[in-house]
């Protein structure tokens, strides 16, 4: 067989682009863009009712599997002791997938929080409750200013040994 598709010497081929690809990369970047534009602000006016009303910390637990995910609990802290979430409304910004606009969403504290949470999840480890899916918890840390998430990937394994003796 002969290959008649052969650059001219010293010319690499260039893979062949997938428009769809292309396309869908390109919403992706700009998702994440208008994502990380608005996160400092919602992080700001989220942090600011909750430390008005004396809240340190916030722990999300979520888990997903078998294209199913969900947020599971949502725990505040005051230093070490238990609290309840202020019965306040809060306004966020969040990015549309396909628009470019950022919607202004009112939330309660305790539904900003998860779609805060959703979102980041999004952003990061899109497709989190699928198959075997992931487990984990986000950390809100009011007095430090800061989100952290951590995440657990299952997967399943398998290992077929065949021996012929």
């Amino acid at each position: 067989m002969s290959d008649n598709h052969n650059p001219p010497s010293g010319q690499q081929s260039l893979p062949a682009v997938d428009p769809f690809m292309a396309a869908w990369e390109q919403k992706e970047r700009a998702y994440r863009e208008r994502a990380s534009a608005v996160l400092e602000d919602n992080k700001k006016a989220l942090f600011s009712i909750l430390a008005d009303h004396g809240v340190t910390a916030v722990i999300v637990n979520f888990d997903g599997y078998g294209d199913s995910g969900q947020i599971e609990d949502i725990t505040a802290q005051s230093g070490d002791v238990i609290v309840e979430l202020p019965d306040e409304r809060i306004e966020i910004f969040r990015p549309g997938w396909d628009s470019p606009d950022v919607e202004r969403q009112t939330h309660t504290v305790r539904e900003a929080i998860e779609a805060l949470s959703y979102d980041f999840l999004a952003q990061t480890h899109c497709g989190w409750e699928n198959n075997d899916g992931a487990y984990g918890d986000f950390t809100f840390e009011v007095t430090e200013g800061s989100i952290t998430l951590d995440y657990n990937e299952r997967y399943t394994a398998s290992e077929n040994y065949s021996h012929e003796f």
